[in-house]
């Protein structure tokens, strides 16, 4: 299986993250949660079909979790040139931890690609 390449012109951006305290809703030891917005958008000249998505945080104290699936949200978005696709997920967690991700899919041709998402934090509120 070749290896996949960034794909010019598809971009992946954060557009908010809202946080959260779940206080009794949420497991005890993840009642901090983070609800982000992220939009996906093609402008490059490909159609592109999106499989599948990995992240990968980085809590303080070094420790590191890798977390991948397929499809983003349920969905495989299939985007011709100009189109984006926006949605929104949520992440529970109990620390602080800095987040590195990207989407994989294929181009019309079959060729493997890739997007990097710009890392951003989750950082609980110090009250």
């Amino acid at each position: 299986m070749s290896a996949s390449a960034p794909l010019s012109g598809l971009t992946a951006h954060l557009d908010k993250i809202i946080y959260h305290d779940g206080g009794s809703c949420a497991p005890p030891d993840r009642r901090h949660a983070f609800i982000y917005y992220i939009t996906i958008q093609n402008r490059s000249s490909h159609v592109v079909t999106l499989l599948g998505r990995k992240w990968v945080l980085e809590y303080e104290d070094g420790r590191r979790a890798v977390i991948e699936g397929d499809k983003i949200v349920g969905e495989t978005p299939r985007l011709v040139p100009g189109e984006a696709f926006s949605y929104n997920s949520y992440h529970l967690t109990s620390e602080n931890a800095q987040v590195h991700g990207s989407f994989h899919g294929v181009d019309e041709t079959g060729a493997r690609i890739h997007v990097i998402l710009p890392p951003f934090a989750m950082t609980i509120p110090s009250n």
